[in-house]
Parts: C-alpha cells; sequence; structure tokens
C-alpha cells in the first residue's frame, strides 16, 4: 500500500526541519560544506511537500524548481522571484561544495543563505 499524501507531506516537512537543524549543527562545527548540503535539501524538502500537497511528485531536483518557479513565481505569483532567487542559490552552493573540490565557503556566506533559506521554509510553510 503506497503512503497518502498528506504522510508524504508530514514527513517531507520533518526531514526539512530536520536537516535545517542539522546545518545549523555543522555550521557551530566548522563544518561548512556539509551545512550547505543540508541547507539545500532543507529546501528540497519542504518544496516536495509542497509538491505532495498539490499532486506532484518528482526525485529530479531540477524538475522539483521548475515546477516550483513555474506554478508558485510565475504563473500563481504565490512567491516572488526573491525566493526563487533563494532556492537557486541553494542548489548553487550545494554544488559548489559537493561537487567542486577546490570551493572553499566562508562562515558569513554560509550563515547568509541559512538565513535566507529559514525565511524561505517560513513562507513555504504558510502555504501548507
Amino acid at each position: 500500500m503506497l503512503p497518502h499524501k498528506d504522510d508524504l507531506k508530514n514527513i517531507a516537512i520533518e526531514k526539512s526541519d530536520t536537516a535545517l537543524k542539522s546545518a545549523e549543527i555543522n555550521i557551530e562545527n566548522n563544518m561548512l560544506e556539509t551545512a550547505l548540503n543540508r541547507i539545500y535539501y532543507s529546501i528540497f524538502y519542504i518544496v516536495s511537500a509542497l509538491a505532495y500537497k498539490h499532486d506532484f511528485s518528482t526525485s529530479k531536483h531540477s524538475r522539483l524548481m521548475g515546477w516550483f518557479n513555474q506554478k508558485f513565481v510565475h504563473e500563481d505569483k504565490i512567491f516572488s522571484q526573491e525566493i526563487a532567487k533563494t532556492y537557486g542559490d541553494a542548489f548553487e552552493y550545494r554544488q559548489k561544495s559537493d561537487y567542486n573540490f577546490l570551493y572553499v565557503p566562508t562562515v558569513q556566506e554560509v550563515k547568509h543563505i541559512l538565513a535566507d533559506v529559514k525565511e524561505f521554509i517560513e513562507n513555504i510553510k504558510k502555504v501548507i
């Protein structure tokens, strides 16, 4: 039996909250690359929760981001371009921290993206 979409939505919200807490712990312990990974995944999970609510599901990061931007930024205009930029920035930071071995994030930039992502998540939770 497949899980109900509300169960999936709630699991995704919980995973988002856990990833965000993990990011904060990683920042405190100067594990900045891991923090950027967790920051991005906190967005991926919360947008996945939003997608479950709207009967959309994908495991593809670019497809989820495209769906979010199309539906909630461009069509329904629920969120601003700035919100979409936060999502894109978090994705780019995660890509750099995971795959560019020469990239060394600073505490300031990681804390900055964390603050933006916390605001992003709160905005998404209001819609969910």
